[in-house]
C-alpha cells in the first residue's frame, strides 16, 4: 500500500499537467462577415421564406383558369317507392344505389376578375421579393456598422494601452527622481493619478469593445460568441459634389420603394377586379358517371353537360362596398409611394451632408494628433529641464491621448457614414 502511494505521488511529480489548449481567434473580414450574415441570418431566412409563401398565392389565384373535376362514391338505401322529399326545390335523389362519377367545372369567362386577381397575386409577390432584398442590404448594414465600430473599439483600446504604458513609464521615472530628491512627492502623486486615469479609459475601452463585439456576433446571425480577429478596411473614395444623383439612384432602385410601388400596383389590379365582381361569371358543367347497383326504374350510367351563367343581382350593398373600399386603399397606397420617396431623398441628404462631414474630420483629426504630439514634446523637454510641472506634461498626454482617439474613431465613422449612405441609396446588395 505504502509502494503504491509513493508510485503515485512519483507520477504526479513527473507527470505534466494536462492543459487546455486555447483556440486562437479566427481571422474575419468585412466580405466574410456579410457572406456569413447573408447566409444564416434569421431575418433573411424568414423574408425568402415569406417570399416563397407569397409566389404559391400566384398559383392559388391562377387556378380559376383550369378546370375543376371532383370524383364522388355514393351508396344509398332507401325506402321502397321513394322519390322525393321536403326540403328544397329541386328534387331530392331518394333512391337505392351505388353510383361512381365526376362533375367537371371550367370558368369560360369572369370578365377580367381572375386576371386582375392574377395580377395581383404577381405584384405582391415581386413586392415580398423586393423585401427580401431591403432585408439583406439592413442585415448587411448592421454587419459594417458593427464591423467598423468594433475596428474603431479596438483602436481606441490600442490607443489607451499605449496611453497607459506611457503614464506608468513616467510614474516610475517621477519615483526614481523622488527618492534621488530631483522631484517632489507632489509630482508622483501627479503622476500615480494620470495612471489611475489611463486605467479608468482603457477599462472602458475594453467594455466598449466587448460590447461592440457582441453587436457584431448578432448581426452575423451567430447565437454563441466567436473571437475574431477583424481585417482593416481602407477607406473609400472620396464623395461626389452634388446629391442629387444619389437621389436620383436612391429613387430608382431602393428596394423598399421598389416594393411599396409593387404593393400599390396590386392594390389597383385588385380594385379592378372588386369591379368585376357585379359583372357575370359564365362556366361550363358536366357529370357523369355509373350505377353498379341501382333501382330497376334507374339506367345504369348517366350523363350531363351544361352551361350557367350567374348574375348578380341583389348583394345588400357588399359588392359596392368591397368596390369603394378597394378602391381607396389603392389610392392610400399611391400616397404612401410619394410619402416614402419624400423620406427616401431626405434619407439620401442627411446621409450625404452626415458623410461629408465625416470626411473633413479626417483631416482635422490627422492634423489635431500632429500638433498634440508638439505638445507633448515640447512639455516633455520643459518638463525634464525643470521648466513647468508635471500638470503641464500629464495635461500634455491627456490631449495626446484624447487626439488619437478621435482620429481613430473619425476614420470608421466615416466607414460607417458610407455605409449608411449606400444602404439609403439602395446599392446595399
Amino acid at each position: 500500500m505504502i509502494r503504491s502511494c509513493a508510485l503515485t505521488i512519483i507520477l504526479m511529480s513527473v507527470t505534466p499537467p494536462c492543459r487546455a489548449q486555447s483556440v486562437a481567434p479566427a481571422p474575419l473580414t468585412l466580405a466574410d462577415a456579410k457572406r456569413q450574415a447573408l447566409a444564416h441570418h434569421p431575418r433573411i431566412l424568414a423574408a425568402r421564406l415569406r417570399a416563397e409563401a407569397a409566389a404559391q398565392v400566384v398559383s392559388e389565384a391562377q387556378s380559376a383558369y383550369f378546370p375543376t373535376v371532383s370524383v364522388n362514391v355514393t351508396s344509398v338505401g332507401a325506402q321502397d317507392a321513394t322519390a322525393i322529399a321536403a326540403g328544397a326545390l329541386p328534387i331530392s335523389g331518394l333512391a337505392t344505389r351505388v353510383a361512381a362519377g365526376f362533375v367537371a367545372t371550367q370558368l369560360v369567362t369572369d370578365f377580367g376578375r381572375t386576371r386582375n386577381l392574377s395580377a395581383t397575386a404577381s405584384l405582391n409577390a415581386t413586392a415580398q421579393g423586393q423585401r427580401v432584398n431591403d432585408a439583406r442590404a439592413a442585415v448587411l448594414l448592421e454587419v459594417s456598422d458593427a464591423y467598423y465600430q468594433t475596428l474603431a473599439a479596438d483602436a481606441v483600446i490600442s490607443v489607451a494601452r499605449s496611453d497607459l504604458d506611457a503614464k506608468q513609464l513616467l510614474a516610475r521615472q517621477v519615483a526614481a527622481l523622488a527618492r534621488s530628491d530631483l522631484k517632489s512627492t507632489l509630482d508622483v502623486s501627479f503622476a500615480d493619478v494620470a495612471v489611475s486615469e489611463a486605467e479608468l479609459v482603457l477599462s472602458r475601452a475594453e467594455s466598449a469593445g466587448a460590447a461592440a463585439r457582441a453587436r457584431l456576433t448578432a448581426a452575423l446571425g451567430d447565437a454563441v460568441p466567436v473571437s475574431y480577429v477583424l481585417s482593416d478596411e481602407p477607406l473609400p473614395t472620396q464623395l461626389a459634389t452634388d446629391p442629387q444623383p444619389d437621389i436620383d439612384e436612391a429613387t430608382a432602385s431602393r428596394p423598399a420603394l421598389a416594393a411599396l410601388r409593387a404593393s400599390r400596383e396590386a392594390a389597383v389590379h385588385f380594385a379592378t377586379a372588386e369591379k368585376r365582381l357585379a359583372l357575370p361569371s359564365v362556366n361550363l358543367l358536366a357529370a357523369a358517371g355509373a350505377l353498379p347497383s341501382h333501382d330497376d326504374r334507374l339506367r345504369g350510367s348517366y350523363g350531363a353537360a351544361g352551361i350557367n351563367v350567374s348574375v348578380p343581382v341583389l348583394t345588400g350593398g357588399l359588392f359596392a362596398a368591397r368596390r369603394t373600399e378597394a378602391a381607396l386603399r389603392a389610392e392610400a397606397a399611391s400616397k404612401d409611394v410619394d410619402d416614402l420617396a419624400m423620406t427616401v431623398a431626405r434619407d439620401v441628404r442627411v446621409a450625404w451632408l452626415e458623410a461629408s462631414d465625416a470626411f473633413l474630420r479626417l483631416d482635422v483629426t490627422a492634423r489635431l494628433v500632429q500638433q498634440a504630439d508638439r505638445t507633448l514634446r515640447l512639455a516633455r523637454t520643459r518638463y525634464d529641464a525643470g521648466l513647468t510641472s508635471i500638470v503641464e506634461l500629464t495635461q500634455a498626454q491627456l490631449s495626446q491621448t484624447s487626439a488619437r482617439i478621435e482620429a481613430a474613431k473619425a476614420k470608421y465613422e466615416y466607414l460607417e457614414r458610407r455605409a449608411l449612405l449606400d444602404y439609403v441609396v439602395g446599392r446595399t446588395q
